[in-house]
């Protein structure tokens, strides 16, 4: 028999103790880097095709890479077209470019422009720039705010069919307090998320898990509930959360990180489902989904020192 898992309850009086404190960014040496990938599904002509935007930001590096797999070629080395660019602000000269593939003779055109681009805390940047994937004259997929730009240098029009977010991976590092933002709900809005722990010290350990600064879900005694999932309700409808913070506990801060799923509108759940019904790299849902409905959030949350 297949069961609905409860819908968890908000704790408005179990307020985490870092909640009113500001992000800081945690990358402290060369080797720690977040990153932030978006997987779509693209129609060109008349397929689709896998597009991945990945965001990099460590110490001494900042970057995009762009990577369009070819569907066509699955056991060629061309199945993965890669592109990258550096947006480390010392290589101006490649702010503003334009980058083309072909998939079976169908010419696709990547152009960006990010002259004037600002980031917050994340890789991935806020405003002021935008990458525009073209083909046969369409704009198939187009992040970034200068959307008018876009359409007037690439010189095409919007494609009747956009590109589908099938999934978002972020890898990150911190202390106590993780943030994302996540699109949980009807639309392109996105949610501010934020995961804060209570792992160190005496009492027992607990997480807390909250959008738009209300808490949805405060997990205790994590040493028997290290992994688990509940549904909450975020503007009435359906998400369904995942964690998995084994290595949090168990293992060396710098050995193994936390995962956290974030899934709106949360599927038919049995008892014998949980985080091993999702491929944890994003390809299961990408060969299952057919709708933004559909979409997931993984994280992958680092402890530092």
């Amino acid at each position: 028999m297949i069961h609905q898992p409860p819908i968890a309850q908000p704790f408005p009086n179990s307020r985490p103790p870092l909640a009113e404190k500001p992000f800081k960014d945690p990358l402290r040496n060369k080797s720690e880097e977040s990153s932030i990938t978006c997987v779509y599904q693209a129609k060109v002509s008349d397929f689709s095709c896998k597009v991945s935007v990945t965001w990099c930001k460590s110490l001494i590096d900042h970057s995009l890479t762009i990577q369009i797999e070819n569907p066509f070629a699955e056991n060629l080395p061309q199945h993965h077209q890669p592109c990258k660019i550096d947006l480390d602000i010392l290589h101006f000269w490649n702010k503003k470019g334009l980058k083309s593939f072909e998939i079976d003779q169908n010419r696709i055109d990547f152009y960006w422009d990010f002259r004037g681009v600002k980031f917050s805390k994340s890789p991935e940047p806020c405003s002021d720039y935008y990458l525009a994937m073209v083909s046969s004259k369409e704009v198939v997929l187009l992040m970034g705010d200068l959307k008018n730009e876009a359409y007037k240098r690439t010189n095409s029009r919007p494609s009747l069919e956009e590109a589908i977010l099938v999934y978002k991976q972020e890898k990150v590092y911190g202390k106590r307090l993780f943030c994302t933002k996540a699109q949980l709900g009807e639309g392109k809005k996105e949610h501010d998320i934020a995961i804060e722990n209570a792992i160190s010290g005496f009492g027992d350990p607990e997480i807390w898990i909250s959008a738009d600064g209300e808490v949805l879900i405060r997990v205790m005694n994590l040493h028997w509930r290290f992994r688990g999932n509940e549904t909450v309700l975020l503007n009435n409808l359906p998400v369904q959360i995942f964690w998995d913070v084994h290595d949090w506990l168990f293992n060396t801060p710098s050995s193994g990180h936390a995962l956290f799923i974030f899934k709106p509108r949360a599927p038919e759940y049995s008892p014998d489902s949980g985080l091993d019904s999702l491929d944890c790299g994003g390809e299961n849902v990408l060969r299952t989904t057919s709708s933004a409905a559909d979409f997931c959030h993984f994280l992958y949350a680092r402890l530092i020192d």
